[in-house]
């Protein structure tokens, strides 16, 4: 389902202005922004340079549309998705192709890691989602229960829960032990884009089509706020930030906002890519300098500084629409994968 572009008869949209002296704390721990405190006479640091990310290597197997890509968070794999229904691994040090997991019926929409890096997720347009064993490549799980395409997933970091968002409006959270749905959320009134837990794997954020972001509390499975904007384009993705303080949002009005979901508050708009039809992945980038990162409708990748909101770069190369980009836990290293006139996935580095 990631491959079809969507159709929606969507107004043109007007784009809210933010003001830019915002600045956004992506620190797990100091409360205050750098920016605000005294130096003490030390001179102010110098504005962080700009990512000089310059493509690596090329990864090339997958037979049709790459819909989504993972660093594991033990930094030695990416996995990748596919429309061809398989599900690869590649080493993240020398891009070689280690397993390809088969197992679904249909194209794959999405694929996550646990936090132990032993599991792997997949959602898939047969309706289900499946549970694999990273070293084995074997199913060990299949999860039953949406009624249509399912979209998207998450682990949580605690990796005892799986979310899942689906065509069929509903957000599920499943036990990855024995693979029961435990919650089933009537979250939106369109289809679900994705899912995500915050660090602590107390909230879940999902996105549709419907035009809203909601925060869940995953104990509960009760909807504790609702990001709406001025206008409600379709919402294509949503993550919360490493720190879990914002949300990130895209949507199909070629637009990422970066909220503060406490306040209800869109803090920054960034715009100059193009993505009105396909649901576009999009990421933090915190190894070096920050930096926003998503795929776009015009073959690119594209990279904004996350305080200013310009454009600091643009990755040329992919011959399709960019679909699906992934940042490194630890390197200033991207994987990005791209559709069906492409069919590769492409590692980028930068020193900054």
């Amino acid at each position: 389902a990631r491959f079809t572009p969507i159709r929606m008869d969507s107004e043109e949209a007007v784009v809210s202005t933010q003001s830019t002296g915002i600045q956004i704390n992506l620190s797990m721990t100091s409360e205050v922004p750098l920016s605000s405190m005294p130096n003490n006479g030390v001179a102010p640091p110098k504005l962080s340079p700009k990512p000089n990310y310059t493509l690596k290597y090329t990864l090339t197997g997958h037979t049709k549309a790459v819909s989504s890509v993972k660093f594991s968070l033990d930094e030695k794999w990416i996995a990748s998705s596919s429309a061809d229904k398989t599900v690869k691994i590649w080493s993240a040090e020398d891009a070689k192709i280690e397993r390809t997991i088969t197992g679904h019926k249909m194209g794959i929409s999405d694929v996550a890691w646990s936090h132990d890096s032993k599991l792997l997720v997949t959602a898939s347009d047969d309706k289900t989602l499946k549970i694999w064993d990273f070293q084995t490549g074997k199913c060990l799980k299949t999860l039953k229960g949406h009624g249509n395409y399912v979209y998207c997933c998450n682990f949580n970091p605690q990796s005892n829960l799986i979310v899942s968002g689906s065509f069929d409006e509903t957000v599920r959270i499943w036990d990855v032990r024995n693979g029961k749905c435990l919650k089933t959320l009537p979250a939106h009134s369109d289809p679900v884009s994705a899912v995500n837990f915050n660090r602590d794997g107390s909230l879940i954020v999902s996105s549709s089509y419907d035009g809203l972001c909601r925060i869940w509390d995953t104990a509960s499975g009760q909807c504790m706020k609702t990001l709406i904007d001025d206008d409600n384009p379709p919402v294509s993705f949503v993550k919360f930030s490493p720190n879990g303080k914002y949300i990130l949002a895209a949507t199909l009005d070629n637009t990422l906002k970066l909220w503060d979901y406490s306040k209800g508050k869109c803090l920054k708009t960034y715009t100059g890519h193009k993505n009105s039809k396909y649901c576009i992945f999009a990421n933090f980038s915190v190894t070096g300098g920050k930096w926003i990162v998503c795929g776009s409708e015009d073959n690119m990748v594209y990279i904004w500084n996350l305080q200013t909101k310009e454009i600091v770069q643009k990755l040329e190369g992919h011959t399709d629409v960019v679909l699906c980009t992934a940042c490194h836990p630890t390197k200033n290293m991207i994987a990005s994968g791209a559709l069906e006139n492409d069919k590769t996935i492409k590692i980028w580095i930068s020193d900054y």
